[in-house]
């Protein structure tokens, strides 16, 4: 079983069962990265560190009894979304060195689920752009050909899910930020209702169109 193919549901069922542990899960998507991701270039930045550490808490958890559905599953955020202690660039060079002192609510409600952040995903700069080729730092490309444009400007979050870099990712959408770069990248994203995902921490677009929302491997782990 390679472990950096499963979904969420599937993985969560493996790691309620005892089948597999958060740790093994984190290092085989952090192997994973390290390997893919050199010729796609869906992260911006890879908190190893910090997802070993929630993945040791992840297994605590499920050791007391305590295994939500995210509990252990690996999840990379857009780099526009606010993770205390990870940088946090939006693509840009003029956010380079910058270093949240804060989360993001989604990224605090994740961390409160059990899920373990494993890094930040390029995107096009400030999120204005719809093919990932306008980051400060980096192309990133789709998975399925190394020659595409994953779409944007969710580009990394979408790629990432794809090239199993993750299970799951958080990306934005202001006109389609989320939903087009999931189609080409052959996998699911959503925009949820406007106003029903706080966008406390994230780094605002257009506000009154704004939102974030999960790209991930099929319907049932969006859901």
């Amino acid at each position: 079983m390679n472990l950096h193919e499963l979904g969420i549901a599937e993985a969560h069922q493996l790691l309620k069962n005892g089948q597999i542990s958060a740790t093994a899960l984190t290092e085989a998507v952090l192997a994973r990265i390290q390997a893919v991701d050199p010729q796609v270039g869906a992260y911006l930045t890879v908190a190893q560190e910090n997802a070993l550490a929630q993945a040791a808490a992840a297994e605590q958890a499920i050791s007391d009894g305590r295994c939500g559905p995210l509990t252990g599953i690996p999840i990379a955020i857009k780099d526009l979304i606010c993770t205390r202690g990870i940088r946090t660039t939006c693509a840009s060079r003029m956010l380079e060195g910058f270093v949240p002192p804060y989360d993001a609510t989604v990224v605090e409600r994740l961390s409160a689920a059990g899920a373990v952040i494993v890094g930040k995903n390029n995107m096009d700069e400030f999120a204005m752009g719809s093919s990932t080729e306008h980051s400060a730092f980096q192309l990133t490309r789709n998975p399925w050909n190394l020659k595409r444009i994953p779409g944007g400007s969710s580009g990394g979050s979408a790629a990432a899910v794809s090239a199993d870099l993750c299970l799951g990712a958080l990306g934005s959408d202001t006109g389609g930020s989320i939903r087009q770069p999931a189609s080409h990248c052959g996998v699911v994203g959503l925009k949820p209702t406007y106003g029903r995902v706080s966008r406390f921490g994230l780094v605002a677009f257009a506000s009154s169109l704004d939102q974030i929302g999960p790209i991930t491997k099929n319907v049932t782990d969006t859901a």
